[in-house]
C-alpha cells in the first residue's frame, strides 16, 4: 500500500512497538489538542466559545495543569465559570422545567472539549488503520508485532472490526489482536505473582530478585484501563 499523507501518521504510531500503539493514538491526538488549547488557539473566539460550552474532564484538567502556562488555564476557567453563571444559574425563563438547569449541569459534567476532538481525530485515524492492515501485508506485520494491547482498546478494535473491513479479513485481524493479548497477559500474570512472592520473608534480603516485577503494578492497572 502506497504511503499518503494519512497513512504516513498511523504508520509512524506504530513503528515504537513498545505498549498499546492504540493508547499511543490517543495520547498523541490528546498531546497535540492540549498543545493547541494551551497556547495561541486559546484567545480564538470561536475555540472559547466550544470550550466554554463542553469544559473539560478531569483528566484533561489535570494534563492541562500540568502544563507551565497556567494563566492560560485560569483564562479559560474564568470565562467556563462566567458562561456558568450567565446560561445556567442565572438565566430566568419562565418556559424553563424544574430540572432544566440540573440537565444542562448534566451535560457539561459528561462533555470535554479535548474529548470530544480525541474521538474525533480516533474516527479518522481508525478508518486508515482497518484499510492499512487489509491491503498491506507490511502493516499487517507491523501489526504483529507489537507489543501488547490494552483491555479496552482490545474491546474496542475487535468491536469495531465486523464493520470497518471486510469479511475474509476479519478472522486474522481478531485472531491477531487475541495474540497480543494474550501474550503480554501471560507475561503480566507472572510479574504481578511474582512481586507478591517477593513479600513472603523467605524471598528478602538484599539479594532479592524482582525481575521485572518492580513496576507491574502500573503496567496492570495500564493494561486494564489504557491509563
Amino acid at each position: 500500500m502506497r504511503e499518503s499523507i494519512l497513512t504516513i501518521p498511523v504508520n509512524e504510531i506504530f513503528e515504537p512497538k513498545c505498549g498499546c500503539p492504540i493508547c499511543r493514538m490517543r495520547d498523541m491526538l490528546e498531546q497535540r489538542t492540549i498543545e493547541y488549547i494551551m497556547g495561541a488557539a486559546m484567545m480564538e473566539p470561536d475555540v472559547r466559545i466550544e470550550t466554554n460550552k463542553l469544559g473539560f474532564c478531569k483528566t484533561h484538567f489535570e494534563q492541562m495543569r500540568d502544563c507551565k502556562n497556567r494563566l492560560s488555564l485560569a483564562l479559560m476557567l474564568q470565562s467556563h465559570l462566567q458562561d456558568i453563571q450567565k446560561n445556567i444559574f442565572n438565566r430566568k425563563s419562565f418556559f424553563e422545567g424544574k430540572t432544566a438547569k440540573q440537565k444542562k449541569v448534566s451535560a457539561i459534567n459528561n462533555d470535554c472539549f479535548v474529548c470530544s476532538k480525541i474521538e474525533w481525530g480516533m474516527s479518522r485515524l481508525m478508518v486508515t488503520f482497518f484499510e492499512m492492515f487489509a491491503k498491506s501485508r507490511d502493516f499487517r506485520e507491523l501489526f504483529n508485532e507489537q507489543e501488547m494491547l490494552c483491555l479496552p482498546h482490545y474491546d474496542l478494535l475487535v468491536s469495531m472490526s465486523s464493520d470497518s473491513m471486510e469479511k475474509r479479513y476479519q478472522k486474522e485481524f481478531v485472531d491477531a489482536c487475541n495474540n497480543l493479548v494474550s501474550k503480554y497477559l501471560d507475561s503480566l500474570e507472572q510479574d504481578v505473582s511474582h512481586y507478591c512472592r517477593m513479600y513472603d520473608y523467605r524471598n528478602t534480603g538484599k539479594d532479592a530478585d524482582w525481575g521485572n516485577s518492580k513496576d507491574s503494578i502500573e503496567r496492570a492497572i495500564k493494561f486494564l484501563t489504557t491509563r
